[in-house]
């Protein structure tokens, strides 16, 4: 009896992508574990990989060695086909049992353990270049989890070059061997002696994975890496009996029985397989009506992922025809949803690109409304158009130049509302917003300046007992503060004039002009001296 728990999880990341799968079998089981090593947002190469490592196992359960090689070179295929947006790539350590006997094939930096005994009987080595160095003896075994070149591969899935997974041999198994499957997130984190301790004291492969799960976060990293742990515990390993007589007889009539049946069994088979082709077929065709249907409307998000389902489909069939129809209906869509990617991110140039070759090749198919791509290129056009004539107005504006950056804006504002540029013109609102704001500071601070001025001289002015000039100085500094709506200042001016004007015309009290005119009219009246009569009369007689 075979018994499997695993634990997988991201860490301090958002997406995990590690991936771990597998099937038991009546006779045969089969355990995928792979890291993504891309950072494809819509794909998950890991996933991807580990997928058609087990189809491809379940079309035929085989502990054949090149069988395994052909399972993992055909995943190392889809994922180099895949690779459209980026190179995707990942780390696969697949296994297989009869359980009597397992083999198992690698690459990139997943790894196996295999331990009797509480002991650790072997191990997978890392397609590294620290796992070579470890090989030439220049660092120690141990020293490959922490070395710098641990993480640089020099052989993993959907490379573009040569890949040569190791297989190994077939290796007999005993009741009691415990198997481990991880991804560089635990292994690089837990040394040996560490995973030993865990088995020990672990009652079976769930408390195993949770012991190593504790291990990994208890080291406190300031970033924890995706972590994958898969432990099958080997209970019970089949064991053929000693060849008997009555063996022997039992296995020719069953080999008889087979015979008999054979014809029958052959044709259920076929029958299953012709009606699991047949229901791909029909699906391929819905999958391709659905993409036709969505492109024609222009829908070519939906119209991706239809064409994509199809795709598989045709694969699963086996229709190169329909396979390379729907890949080149495919990479239409792709480049027009890759277009309108672009645009969000303003990325003008590449979408303009993608644009232009999606319209190039969808001309070949009526399913494609090429009007609908080269609206979307003019409109495209035309936001690259506004967006240039903003950053001009940017630079007026960087450079102070506010009168001519407004002048810029109100006419990138203009394009905008012709290109049904939403976004522009919102983000034009804010700008002219902000340049007639310090247009608008700028002319309050030189009125200001002005006023001071005009301030300080009819103070000169008033010093200088010049107070008709303080007077139209003041009255001149009062309007511009008036017209920039300085209060304050406006009233202090109007006291200023007020003062002015009193030295100019100063007011004389009516007490002090009364007994100035009485005094002038009783020096005519007043009778003269007598003495100075007499001398008058002296001076006529003589």
């Amino acid at each position: 009896m075979f018994h499997t728990a695993f634990v997988s999880e991201a860490g301090s990341f958002i997406d995990n992508r590690d991936y771990f799968a597998f099937v038991e079998l009546d006779d045969m089981a089969c355990y995928v574990i792979a890291d993504g090593l891309d950072s494809d947002k819509e794909v998950r190469s890991a996933e991807m990989a580990a997928h058609i490592i087990m189809e491809f196992f379940m079309e035929r359960p085989s502990l054949s060695r090149r069988r395994l090689k052909d399972s993992m070179m055909h995943a190392h295929e889809w994922l180099k086909y895949e690779s459209r947006r980026v190179r995707l790539k990942a780390s696969l350590l697949v296994v297989i049992t009869d359980y009597t006997r397992m083999v198992w094939a690698s690459c990139g930096s997943t790894r196996l353990y295999h331990f009797r005994g509480g002991r650790l009987l072997s191990k997978s080595m890392d397609q590294s270049l620290s796992q070579v160095l470890s090989n030439q003896g220049q660092i120690a075994e141990h020293a490959v989890s922490d070395h710098e070149e641990r993480g640089n591969l020099l052989n993993y899935m959907g490379r573009s070059d040569r890949f040569e997974p190791v297989i190994s041999p077939k290796v007999k198994l005993m009741d009691g061997d415990v198997l481990l499957l991880c991804t560089p997130g635990v292994w690089e984190e837990t040394d040996t002696p560490e995973m030993l301790d865990a088995l020990g004291e672990a009652p079976d492969p769930t408390g195993f994975t949770d012991l190593l799960e504790e291990i990994v976060l208890s080291k406190q990293r300031q970033v924890v890496n995706n972590y994958t742990a898969a432990a099958v515990y080997v209970d019970k390993a089949y064991k053929e009996e000693p060849k008997k007589r009555w063996k022997w007889i039992k296995r020719g009539a069953v080999a008889l029985f087979a015979l008999l049946l054979v014809g029958g069994g052959l044709w259920y088979m076929k029958a299953k397989e012709v009606a699991r082709m047949a229901e791909a077929a029909a699906q391929m065709v819905e999958y391709e009506e659905d993409g036709d249907k969505y492109a024609a409307t222009g829908d070519y998000g939906k119209a991706l992922k239809a064409f994509s389902e199809a795709k598989n489909r045709a694969t699963q069939v086996k229709d190169k025809v329909h396979f390379q129809l729907l890949r080149n209906k495919q990479k239409i869509a792709q480049m027009i949803v890759d277009g309108d990617g672009y645009v969000k991110d303003k990325d003008y140039d590449k979408a303009l690109n993608s644009y232009t070759n999606a319209k190039a090749a969808a001309e070949k198919y009526k399913i494609f409304k090429v009007e609908h791509i080269e609206e979307r290129f003019l409109q495209t056009a035309s936001y690259d158009r506004v967006d240039e004539v903003i950053k001009k107005g940017d630079l007026k504006s960087q450079g102070q130049d506010y009168s001519g950056a407004l002048e810029i804006y109100r006419k990138a504002k203009t394009e905008a509302i012709e290109a049904a540029y939403p976004a522009a013109e919102k983000d034009l609102n804010a700008k002219m917003d902000d340049a007639q704001e310090k247009l608008d500071k700028i002319e309050q601070e030189t009125k200001t300046l002005q006023a001071d001025k005009l301030e300080k001289k009819g103070d000169r002015s008033l010093a200088a007992m010049d107070y008709a000039g303080a007077i139209e100085s003041y009255t001149l500094a009062q309007e511009i503060y008036q017209e920039i709506n300085k209060l304050e200042r406006v009233l202090a001016m109007e006291r200023k004039i007020t003062k002015a004007d009193e030295k100019l015309h100063p007011v004389v009290p009516a007490s002090t002009a009364a007994a100035g005119a009485a005094g002038t009219e009783d020096q005519n009246s007043a009778p003269r001296d007598p003495m100075t009569a007499e001398s008058d009369k002296e001076g006529t007689s003589s």
